[in-house]
């Protein structure tokens, strides 16, 4: 593994540097109801991620023309500041077998979408570049953004249809449930309970929410339409936030050597039903080690209490022993 690029190490203000990708295509209802004869349409994800910080924006595009991308990016800009460099997958990377991917690849290799864009952002100072082709880990950070929502976004929808205006809301929380994530600690101080989050470099804190009621066990046809996009938020987030504590638990080989937790590490607790937007966090304050020398078991301090867990239910931030 090569070294990371300088636009990803480089101090700088959020989404001055930015990679960008689409998902897609999902269903738009036109018009509320539940009627059947409602007519529907395609839209799109627009993923936005800074190289910087991590954070993630996302716009909804409701079709593949240069003119909706360019609507995307000032609504963007508008919100988070205008950005010096933005970076993509080669178009090539989206010629597959796959439908949904070869509207991608014929988008973007059509020369009057890529002059009307060139034209916009140069006027504008923005520089656009291209990953190598047939390199998508060279664009690892948007394609993990892109995996997050799309792996989840379709299971959790399902046959649902929303209105363009649903969806929107619907996207913009789940934008915050990802800006929510810890990424390392912020103090090494053994009481400091808190880690550092993409919103914390957005908004200057953490991205919070109100506490509305669990409605992911309540049938689809008793609630109202904003409750039904609470639904699917909430299932969002219990998909995705296992997700990402499995990520942060990874295992190569069970014979292979794995780092020890040790006491002062800032973990993250797994806990089941919690609300969106919370993470339960701890310093550890004691290791007990079995008869070959490996911890499975570790006292936890937390805000509410000290507790005492397996390591299978503990996730030790990735840079929480530098």
């Amino acid at each position: 593994m090569g070294n990371l690029p300088i636009e990803r190490v480089e101090p700088a203000r959020p989404f001055i540097k930015t990679g960008i990708d689409y998902c897609g295509p999902i269903s738009i209802k036109e018009g509320r109801g539940r009627g059947r004869g409602k007519r529907t349409t395609k839209g799109y994800i627009c993923l936005f991620v800074c190289l910087c910080t991590k954070a993630v924006h996302l716009e909804l595009v409701t079709d593949l023309t240069a003119e909706a991308f360019l609507n995307a990016l000032r609504r963007f800009t508008s919100r988070r500041g205008f950005a010096k460099q933005l970076f993509s997958d080669n178009a090539t990377n989206f010629k597959a077998s796959d439908k949904e991917l070869k509207e991608l690849y014929t988008v973007f290799k059509n020369n009057e979408f890529h002059n009307k864009i060139s034209s916009t952002l140069a006027n504008n100072n923005i520089s656009w570049s291209f990953i190598p082709p047939r390199s998508p880990n060279f664009g690892g950070l948007w394609e993990a953004g892109i995996k997050s929502v799309k792996y989840h976004i379709k299971r959790v929808i399902g046959e649902t249809i929303l209105t363009y205006e649903e969806m929107y809301t619907l996207l913009t929380r789940i934008e915050a449930c990802l800006n929510s994530r810890p990424l390392f600690p912020i103090s090494n101080d053994p009481n400091d309970l808190n880690a550092l989050t993409p919103s914390h470099l957005l908004i200057g804190e953490v991205l919070t929410a109100p506490l509305e009621h669990d409605l992911t066990e309540i049938q689809v046809n008793r609630l109202s339409r904003w409750q039904l996009v609470e639904q699917l938020r909430q299932h969002f987030w219990k998909r995705w936030q296992r997700e990402y504590l499995s990520q942060l638990q990874q295992r190569t080989k069970w014979k292979s050597a794995t780092k020890t937790v040790q006491p002062g590490n800032l973990v993250i607790v797994v806990e089941e039903n919690l609300p969106p937007l919370c993470w339960t966090l701890g310093r550890v304050q004691e290791t007990y080690p079995g008869k070959d020398g490996v911890v499975r078991v570790v006292d936890i301090k937390t805000n509410k209490g000290t507790y005492k867990r397996a390591v299978s239910k503990v996730c030790v931030l990735p840079l929480s022993d530098n």
